[in-house]
């Protein structure tokens, strides 16, 4: 990979052998298997035994602003902000720090948004069997920001909802209340 960077630079007509580039295509090999660590990661791995029974609890689990990071696959630029994954259970938990992990595995590819939230919703879909599964994701793509039209200010907003939070408008509405801040629940 590090002779593909050098000729990279060369193309790009710089000289891969300067002081400043001596060491570049080695640190960008690291970085990218670095930033797409999730292709080494399988779900189960993530999960770690961290599914519990629980017959008692049968309320909305929110893991809100559940940082990440990924690049698009169409530019190979970054896109980053907020996650946010909730599920209603049946007769199974999940630890909470699992979410992010999830988020952090998946993201941890080349990416669309799109897919990368219908990826945590399905994976905390098959690994629960919960009563439903809620995942927004808020991001801002260096790919709209620094090239092709320039918004810095434009940010992508996708969600991915099953079962009780695409069925039931009570479900939705209180996840969409919790992630502004106010609790349907009081």
């Amino acid at each position: 990979m590090k002779e593909l960077i050098e000729g990279i630079l060369r193309g790009l007509g710089e000289d891969p052998k300067r002081e400043g580039l001596e060491k570049t295509p080695a640190r960008v090999e690291s970085m990218l298997h670095f930033l797409t660590s999730g292709y080494q990661q399988d779900i189960e791995e993530v999960l770690n035994g961290a599914v519990f029974a629980d017959d008692h609890y049968d309320q909305m689990v929110l893991v809100k602003d559940i940082d990440f990071y990924s690049l698009c696959e169409h530019h190979l630029l970054p896109f980053f902000d907020k996650a946010h994954v909730a599920y209603v259970p049946d007769r199974k938990i999940l630890g909470l720090s699992k979410l992010a992990r999830l988020v952090e595995m998946f993201s941890c590819r080349f990416q669309v948004q799109e897919r990368l939230t219908t990826q945590v919703a399905q994976a905390l879909q098959d690994a629960l069997q919960p009563k439903g599964v809620g995942v927004v994701m808020e991001a801002n793509h260096l790919c709209m920001m620094m090239r092709g039209v320039e918004k810095q200010n434009s940010k992508a907003v996708t969600s991915a909802m099953l079962g009780t939070f695409r069925d039931c408008p009570m479900t939705r509405s209180e996840f969409v209340e919790l992630l502004k801040g106010r609790s349907s629940l009081i």
